[in-house]
């Protein structure tokens, strides 16, 4: 769980250096044009808003707990550290602000879905991210759309980037030495870029 406070951490970190300001609203920040991890991320909040709430509705607890840290690792691991850079950058302060608004959005879910079971870290996440009373004062959060192919899609160029990486590992060649291409099945346009970085070649084929 210190992977929650890691990723407020960072957010707080460069909103301050920037003078972020949270405009007060709990809407999803979703778009037609956010980016792929923006809209990819708050899919998964959304799906595990639902997944935890229709345990808890059977009083289901382990399974309402199961998926809770594999999302934070999701979030941690994968969304901000894929990130970063556009919290770096200045060119373009529209996906900038875009990605502060999904970062505080998703924290502020995630203290929302902690609450029941870790009370006193949900309740010091809440209140930093937006001053209010209690966030056990708050209704559950609404269920809201969840983009099933868009976390299939990201999936599958996770999955890609394993196994290239553990075909590296075999040949012997660090991620550090660039490589022509990689070939894979199939993927969206959008993956593609973060198939090149996260593998160090010059193509996706």
């Amino acid at each position: 769980l210190s992977m929650v406070w890691n990723m407020y951490d960072f957010f707080t970190l460069y909103a301050d250096v920037d003078g972020w300001e949270w405009d007060g609203s709990l809407e999803s920040p979703l778009s037609e044009d956010s980016n792929p991890l923006d809209a990819w991320i708050i899919s998964r909040v959304h799906q595990l808003s639902q997944e935890v709430d229709a345990h808890m509705q059977k009083y289901d607890v382990p399974n309402a707990v199961k998926p809770i840290l594999p999302f934070i690792d999701d979030a941690s691991n994968w969304y901000v550290r894929r990130s970063r850079k556009r919290f770096w950058k200045s060119e373009d302060d529209k996906d900038k602000q875009s990605a502060y608004n999904t970062l505080h959005y998703v924290l502020v879910q995630l203290a929302h879905i902690l609450a029941p079971f870790t009370p006193f870290l949900a309740e010091e996440l809440y209140m930093k991210l937006t001053e209010g009373e209690s966030v056990h004062l708050n209704a559950w959060p609404e269920a809201r759309q969840v983009n099933e192919i868009l976390i299939n899609d990201m999936a599958k160029a996770r999955e890609y980037i394993v196994q290239g990486l553990s075909l590296r590992a075999e040949a012997k060649i660090k991620v550090r030495q660039p490589l022509k291409s990689v070939t894979v099945p199939e993927l969206p346009e959008e993956y593609v870029e973060i198939l090149k970085d996260e593998l160090n070649v010059k193509d996706v084929v």
